[in-house]
């Protein structure tokens, strides 16, 4: 434990605006008047449980997300193409489709920096600015935000970061985040921050190790985070500061074998191509300006495969016309996976996205309770660029233009 603190005092001290975003901890005659602070503003807790699927409320061990069900508004939610990780994170705080926002996938390239790969621990503005997150905006618009983890969150848009943040790390626990928002409520009114963030990792972790079935370990997992939002709920409550819950997933979860892998460099040596990004999904790329191999080789029919020039790619996914999509990409058959070599992880049963967005297997889930939110039960199915409508409304901030808007939960608003 000594030499975790000692770790995580050098980090901040390295880290800019690292020590913002720590709340010191308050004596117990301040924290006494915090706590007695009659009248709190509502604030709104954006919550990302990464890989859960809608289908894990009905297994019986999430009593506190279904609580927040009962008491608000759910639906299965639509994600973005390609249905990872950052895509789909970046379109919930935006507002628009990876097309618009340019975080075209977990591991993309741009022209304009050849040479450069963007992957999940990229910080450099410049793959990040082709849009603004909610939290940008509403910092702009004098709205404090504090981010306990989102991609993206750590990022400098226009010279400004949200009021308080954190730098990433997955051995963080889950309980350590929640006691992170919690000091930042303990703060004064003035200095409260009016819209956080929070991100849990683990669901999607034991979903990719142990598939989406019902087993002990995703099942912990599950229960795990259900307990940790129920601590938070609780420990709000106790503290007398309303909040309205908006919590979501990013995609999905479908099973996956290494009895169903599609190997590339059997359509084509790979020698004489370029891979940008393989999985449950393959983004590839000419090795010069002739592109007559790659679509002599891919754009034909495949078992378990299709593969189209970004041009030409389904008007459905509403993906392609930026000029980070891959030349050409590759979408399996749900369950399938695209691979130059089988990854040393995949040995059994496990589980992947990245897949058709219309599947069923890869809908998110959406949940949003509080005290702005009247209870209608379940709502229709929508996509995830309304979400950032939503919390702009909750927020009171006068939101971007982006793909979605208000209508799905105009009936569940308040105001």
């Amino acid at each position: 434990m000594i030499r975790y603190i000692l770790q995580l005092f050098i980090a901040c001290t390295l880290l800019v605006g690292c020590a913002a975003s720590q709340a010191a901890a308050p004596s117990a005659a301040s924290s006494n008047a915090l706590h007695a602070e009659q009248n709190r503003e509502p604030v709104t807790i954006l919550i990302s449980i990464d890989g859960f699927r809608p289908d894990y409320l009905d297994r019986g061990i999430t009593p506190n997300l279904n609580a927040l069900t009962a008491a608000g508004i759910h639906a299965a939610m639509r994600p973005s193409f390609p249905t990872k990780t950052f895509p789909n994170h970046w379109t919930l705080v935006t507002g628009k489709r990876p097309d618009h926002h340019g975080i075209v996938g977990n591991t993309m390239e741009d022209a304009a920096r050849p040479g450069e790969t963007f992957t999940m621990a990229s910080k450099d503005p410049f793959w990040w600015n082709e849009a603004e997150p909610i939290w940008i905006t509403a910092e702009k618009q004098g709205v404090q935000t504090a981010t306990m983890f989102w991609p993206g969150s750590e990022v400098e848009l226009d010279g400004i970061r949200p009021t308080n943040w954190w730098p990433f790390s997955q051995e963080l626990s889950n309980d350590r985040r929640v006691a992170a928002i919690m000091d930042w409520m303990r703060r004064p009114a003035a200095t409260r921050p009016q819209l956080v963030t929070l991100y849990f990792d683990t669901v999607d972790t034991a979903g990719h190790y142990f598939g989406p079935a019902p087993s002990p370990k995703l099942n912990a997992a599950i229960s795990a985070v259900d307990e940790n939002i129920g601590s938070l709920k609780a420990q709000l409550a106790a503290m007398g500061q309303p909040a309205n819950f908006v919590i979501t997933s990013d995609h999905g979860m479908a099973e996956t074998s290494p009895d169903r892998i599609i190997y590339l460099d059997q359509i084509l040596p790979r020698d004489q191509y370029r891979l940008v990004i393989d999985g449950n999904y393959a983004g590839i790329e000419p090795l010069t300006d002739d592109m007559s191999v790659i679509k002599t080789a891919f754009l034909k029919p495949h078992e378990n495969m299709i593969c189209w020039d970004k041009a030409n790619i389904p008007a459905q996914f509403k993906y392609g016309k930026n000029p980070r999509v891959p030349s050409i990409i590759c979408l399996p058959t749900t369950g399938w996976v695209i691979y130059q070599d089988k990854p040393e992880y995949m040995t059994g049963i496990g589980g992947g996205h990245g897949y058709d967005n219309f599947h069923p297997d890869m809908l998110a889930f959406f949940v949003a309770s509080g005290p702005d939110i009247i209870g209608n039960g379940k709502i229709a199915i929508f996509d995830n660029v309304d979400i950032y409508s939503l919390v702009a409304h909750l927020i009171n901030v006068k939101p971007n233009e982006s793909d979605g808007n208000l209508l799905p939960f105009k009936q569940a608003l308040k105001r």
